[in-house]
């Protein structure tokens, strides 16, 4: 009578095949669990620079803005103006380049936001001709603007960000203003992450890149 033990083989082979299938979809499943895993702690890591501020301006459409307009998104915030001749084309193309980089992420929450340091002169037509001629996209990315002691509140007391301009310097003496040259990074929750410095360091765009991604994963 032949022996039943001729197909054990086949056997263990089922059954090596049925345990590598469960390994990869257990796998499979938790892949995202451990990036989500590594996002919060990446987010948790970051440090605390205290509360968005409160503030009340008008976007590049003539339409009211407020911090409220940014409540449960990540924010990318930065501050120029539109006469700027050296430092702040390079700093809106960084964060042209950044949103690009965030949409092919998937990154679909992160809002942009840019403070005209310069409000008395950046009216709501000129920074609206601004984006327009350097091709902004202006869906989730507002320019700002508003009276300048509205301004200043939200950029020096509420950013902690410089801006000003030489004490004898006149309106049309654009030359003499001055303002912080960081990004800087708000959580979902409203409050300060990061600043970064993007002009003249690498690793500070690659930095707010990949915080940026850990504060959006972290949330999703």
């Amino acid at each position: 009578m032949a022996s039943p033990v001729v197909n054990r083989p086949r056997s263990r082979r089922w059954t090596g095949l049925l345990v590598l299938g469960v390994l990869a979809l257990v796998a499979a499943l938790a892949f995202p669990l451990l990036r989500e895993s590594r996002a919060r702690l990446r987010a948790r890591g970051l440090p605390e620079f205290g509360a968005l501020p409160t503030f009340r301006l008008t976007d590049q459409m003539g339409r009211s803005f407020s911090d409220a307009d940014l409540r449960g998104a990540v924010v990318v915030a930065d501050f120029i103006f539109t006469r700027c001749p050296t430092v702040c084309p390079l700093l809106t193309a960084k964060m042209a380049r950044l949103q690009r980089q965030a949409r092919e992420a998937g990154l679909s929450s992160v809002r942009f936001v840019s403070f005209s340091v310069d409000p008395r002169y950046d009216t709501p037509e000129r920074l609206a001709a601004y984006a327009n001629t350097r091709h902004l996209d202006t869906s989730n990315w507002s320019l700002l603007t508003g009276p300048l002691e509205d301004v200043e509140a939200t950029v020096l007391e509420g950013f902690r960000v410089m801006m000003g301009r030489d004490a004898d310097a006149g309106d049309d003496d654009f030359l003499s203003i001055f303002h912080g040259e960081h990004f800087v990074l708000v959580d979902a929750d409203g409050r300060i992450r990061g600043y970064y410095r993007v002009l003249d360091d690498s690793d500070g765009l690659e930095s707010l890149q990949r915080d940026l991604g850990a504060l959006v994963h972290a949330v999703d």
